[in-house]
Formats: structure tokens, C-alpha cells, sequence
């Protein structure tokens, strides 16, 4: 009764109140899309395969005895279990269809026309449905139907080749950023295909995939090679075009310093105590300092090794030079702005990231906990109208 009282309040909280959404999405990269327009207000109903439902239900760590993974990126949901291999299972997610406004989907493609249920289906049945697919390479070209995870689109959209120690071999981001920046991209075009609904009456399929998603992430340093020439490689913390802006080691722990103007710059050498600086033409400019940011690095490294990380901190916070410790995630979780901007939630059981969009209209966005697997089956089917004794029926013959 807790949750469902949730689920209620949800429903009517947040800018996306009102708005039914069909997410038949798994792992990461649909789920977290979903997640987030539940958070602001949507209406999520997770439609799970009986017996097993979405595989990170099954990945560690646990807490609760559910996945910790799972519980993330699940929040604000309702989870209902069907057989879509069984009519009487395609028939109730056909009816929830009619009733939708927004269906999500990252299955390979091709997965969705075999059971039936692609976008030209099920706009046939709801010509207003947003059909949002999240693939690793879209519904297109000759890639499509490859399988994708992130670290194999961080590899194949150059994102590694850019990412690690100057010296040495390329690395993944360290987030799942071909998942997310996926998601992220998905929910811009489900909620852009919504205004445009406004004005049309007609919905629209969505095609977002991992891999284009990260090519538009890149696009510094691909628009750099196409138009300049200039072939981006690793660089480590540094930038590749502004300097000083990257991580310094000081007399304990590092920091990292990010001067972008010349103003900043003068004041950065003052601090320091190395005005001399400012005088030398190698350094004359960001473009200059970072063209000879070997002989800069050297000078910098000396000067920042004579304090500690709190005391070049606290100085620079008082020259007002951007600045600051490279946190573990133990110390970001305890930091006073995550405090002050209430980034973390206690959902359930549990404590997770909340999602960063803040209004000055919505006093609560909704904060419900990830649904057990297949929880609100019998709530969903009455709710379409199915009676006790056909949602029996339907469980007897393994459609739900």
C-alpha cells in the first residue's frame, strides 16, 4: 500500500505528470532514460519477461536482496510481468498501448518487428505514440543489428583514443558515458517529439543510437580534425587547447587548475608567486601556454609542490582562479554542495543519485523506490480493466 501511495503521488508531481510511459528497455541505456522522465513526473510502467525479467536484477552488489544496479536506475517505476510470445500477452501490452503517450525500447534491431510490435505496428493502433528506440548503432547503415555495450562504442566512436595518460594506452571513461549519453540524448528526442505532437497530433519513432550519441559528445575534437586537421589524441588531464587547465600534484595531495583568461592568469602567476610568468611570450596567450606546455608544466609542478592541496584551495578560491580537489567518491558523496543541492535521495531502502534538474515550480519530484520484480502486474491489469478471474486466467496459462 506504501508504494502504490507513491506511485500515486508521483503521478501527479512534476512538469511530466500525466504522461503514460511503456518502457520495455533493459541493462542500462533504456532504463536510465526512463528513469529520468520518471523522475520528473512520468508515469513508468517496466513491462518484465516472466521468469527473469531485466538481466541487471541479477548483477551484484546486492542490498535488500535486490541488485543495486537494478535499483538505481529503476526508481519511480511500476514493474508488470508479460509474455509477449503469448497473444494473451501481446494483447494486454496492446491495450496499454492504446492508452500510452510514450513507448521506449533498446533492443537490437529487428527484435520489436519480429514480436510484432515496432513502430509501424503500434502507431497503427496509436497514431499519437512517441516510439523511442535506443540501439548501439541505430536503426540504420551497416552496423545496426551488431550488439553494443559501452566500452565497444567509447572504443569505435574514438572516445578511448582521446581518453588516458599521454604516454599511454587508451582508456574507457570511467562512467558508463555510451550508455548515458544514449539516454540522455533519447529523452531530448522523446520529449522534443511531445512538443511537436502538440502541433501535429501524430507521434513519432525516436531513433537514438550509443554510438552517434558519442560522436555528438566528441564534437570538439572531431569538428578540430575535419576542420583544422589536427588529429586528437590522449592528453591526460590536460586540455588540448587552454593552459594551465589540468591536474597539478601539490606538496600531499592534487588538485587541478582551469585558467581560461588572461585575467585569471596574471592573478594564477601572482598567487603562485611566479609573475615572471606573465612576462615570458611563450606564455603570452591559452593558445601559446598550451602550444608549449612543456616547458610550462615543469615551472608549474615546482611552484605548487611548496603547499598543501588545502592551502592552494583556499588561496585560490580568495584570487578567484577555478580550482579544485579531485575527489574519490567517498568525499564527493560527503561534499556541502551535494548537501545543499540535495543530489542524493534516500529511495526505499537505499540512497542514489538524484536526477540534476531543479524547478522553481515543483516543490517534490517524485522519489520512488525500484519495484520488485513483476509488483504492480495485478494493479496495472485492473487498472486496463481485466478482471480477477481473466488476470487468473491469464497467470494459469504463463502470459503474466
Amino acid at each position: 500500500m506504501a508504494n502504490e501511495q507513491a506511485t500515486t503521488e508521483h503521478q501527479r508531481s512534476g512538469p511530466l505528470a500525466g504522461l503514460r510511459v511503456l518502457d520495455l528497455t533493459h541493462m542500462l541505456a533504456g532504463p536510465y532514460c526512463t528513469w529520468l522522465l520518471g523522475s520528473l513526473g512520468a508515469d513508468i510502467t517496466k513491462v518484465e519477461q516472466p521468469g527473469h525479467g531485466d538481466f541487471t536484477r541479477s548483477v551484484a552488489p546486492f542490498a535488500d536482496e535486490q541488485s543495486i544496479y537494478f535499483m538505481s536506475v529503476n526508481r519511480n517505476k511500476r514493474s508488470v510481468t508479460l509474455n509477449l510470445k503469448h497473444p494473451l500477452g501481446r494483447d494486454v501490452l496492446l491495450r496499454m498501448v492504446r492508452r500510452a503517450d510514450i513507448f521506449v525500447e533498446n533492443n537490437r534491431p529487428g527484435v520489436m518487428a519480429r514480436l510484432g510490435l515496432d513502430y509501424e505496428e503500434l502507431a497503427n493502433i496509436n497514431p499519437r505514440l512517441i516510439y523511442a528506440s535506443v540501439s548501439g548503432f541505430g536503426q540504420t547503415g551497416p552496423y545496426c543489428r551488431r550488439p553494443a555495450f559501452d566500452a565497444v562504442v567509447q572504443a569505435m566512436s574514438g572516445m578511448m583514443s582521446i581518453t588516458g595518460e599521454e604516454n599511454g594506452p587508451p582508456a574507457r571513461v570511467g562512467a558508463s558515458i555510451g550508455d548515458m549519453g544514449a539516454s540522455l540524448f533519447g529523452a531530448v528526442g522523446i520529449l522534443s517529439a511531445l512538443a511537436d505532437r502538440d502541433i501535429t497530433g501524430r507521434g513519432a519513432h525516436v531513433d537514438v543510437a550509443m554510438f552517434d550519441a558519442q560522436l555528438a559528445l566528441l564534437e570538439n575534437a572531431i569538428a578540430r580534425y575535419l576542420n583544422a586537421g589536427i588529429r586528437p589524441g590522449r592528453l591526460g588531464s590536460r586540455h588540448p587547447l587552454i593552459a594551465p587547465f589540468q591536474a597539478f600534484p601539490t606538496r600531499d595531495e592534487p588538485i587541478v587548475v582551469c585558467v581560461d583568461t588572461e585575467a585569471q592568469w596574471k592573478r594564477f602567476c601572482e598567487v603562485i608567486d611566479r609573475p615572471d610568468l606573465t612576462a615570458n611570450l611563450l606564455f603570452a596567450d591559452g593558445a601559446s601556454r598550451a602550444h608549449h606546455h612543456s616547458q610550462l608544466e615543469p615551472e608549474l609542478i615546482s611552484a605548487l609542490s611548496k603547499r598543501t592541496r588545502a592551502e592552494w584551495l583556499a588561496i585560490f578560491d580568495a584570487a578567484e582562479v577555478p580550482a579544485g580537489p579531485i575527489n574519490d567518491i567517498p568525499a564527493v558523496v560527503e561534499d556541502p554542495q551535494v548537501a545543499a543541492r540535495h543530489m542524493i535521495r534516500k529511495s526505499g531502502n537505499g540512497q542514489f543519485v538524484d536526477q540534476p534538474i531543479h524547478f522553481s515550480s515543483y516543490a517534490g519530484l517524485p522519489n520512488g523506490p525500484a519495484p520488485k520484480f513483476g509488483q504492480h502486474t495485478h494493479q496495472v491489469l485492473a487498472e486496463l480493466g481485466y478482471s480477477p478471474a481473466e488476470i487468473a486466467a491469464m497467470q494459469a496459462q504463463g502470459a503474466i
